[in-house]
């Protein structure tokens, strides 16, 4: 599976930007799919992730209620609308998929190579 995101750059505190993620070479509707990100001199984080069905999603609690992750399996794509954007959101932003696990751990089967998210004003 190849991941590609796409939808980064730069946005002031208080805005909006909205990932998306597809996906070739193979169908990714059995796969669990995350989002995570890394700031400068910080280890990679989990930001939220999606089941293969699209019945559950987790948060990471610094994300709750402004980000929303959304799947079109048909379209092979996975998308975050990021609202209410924070300085401290400022990360490389990284699409992942996995077959089996925890979709808050980072041991993900496949990344995409990511999208940098600045948000300054």
């Amino acid at each position: 599976v190849q991941l590609v995101e796409s939808g980064g750059g730069l946005v002031q505190p208080g805005g909006s930007l909205r990932l998306s993620c597809g996906a070739s070479g193979r169908t990714i509707s059995r796969y669990g799919m995350g989002w995570f990100r890394q700031a400068p001199g910080k280890k990679r984080e989990f930001v939220v992730a999606i089941t293969w069905s699209g019945d559950r999603t987790y948060y990471a609690e610094s994300v709750k209620g402004r980000f929303t992750i959304s799947r079109d399996n048909a379209k092979n794509t996975v998308s975050l609308q990021m609202n209410s954007l924070k300085p401290e959101d400022t990360a490389v932003y990284y699409c992942a998929a996995r077959l089996q696990g925890l979709l808050y751990a980072d041991d993900y089967d496949y990344w995409g190579q990511g999208t940098q998210v600045t948000v300054s004003s």
